[in-house]
């Protein structure tokens, strides 16, 4: 996640300055996007994911978007631990940041079956979510 964070802020400040209606894959995230492998991809979801859960009051369109493009992807790889860990930064987050569980719905719904615990399932309502980080 430290590798892609410098490469990735570059890119969400860039965007943030252009002209928000572009195609993703035309922006400086987009490109960023496509120059990463599968790992990549996850920890800068990861980090996307952390910062604009940091930052939700600030503008952080270009963040949410980039979170929500990396979550549409499928084959990220996502471990139980790496889901457990964006369920954390979510809570923390708190309902103010409305989009804060688009990256941890995406990642756990590509887990193995059985991965979550017992009687929780993919589409849990936010406040069943805190239940998951127990595991």
């Amino acid at each position: 996640m430290r590798a892609v964070a410098p490469a990735a802020y570059g890119a969400i400040e860039r965007d943030r300055a252009g002209d928000p209606g572009r195609p993703f894959v035309d922006t400086a995230c987009g490109r960023l996007v496509a120059s990463l492998d599968p790992a990549g991809l996850r920890a800068l979801g990861m980090w996307a994911h952390h910062w604009c859960m940091r930052f939700y009051d600030d503008d952080t369109r270009v963040g949410v978007r980039l979170v929500r493009e990396i979550a549409a992807r499928s084959g990220l790889g996502w471990t139980a631990d790496e889901v457990r860990w964006l369920l954390d930064r979510s809570d923390e987050a708190g309902p103010a940041a409305a989009h804060r569980f688009t990256l941890p719905l995406a990642a756990a719904a590509e887990l193995p079956l059985g991965a979550l615990p017992d009687n929780v399932s993919d589409d849990a309502r936010p406040d069943e979510w805190r239940r998951l980080r127990a595991g």
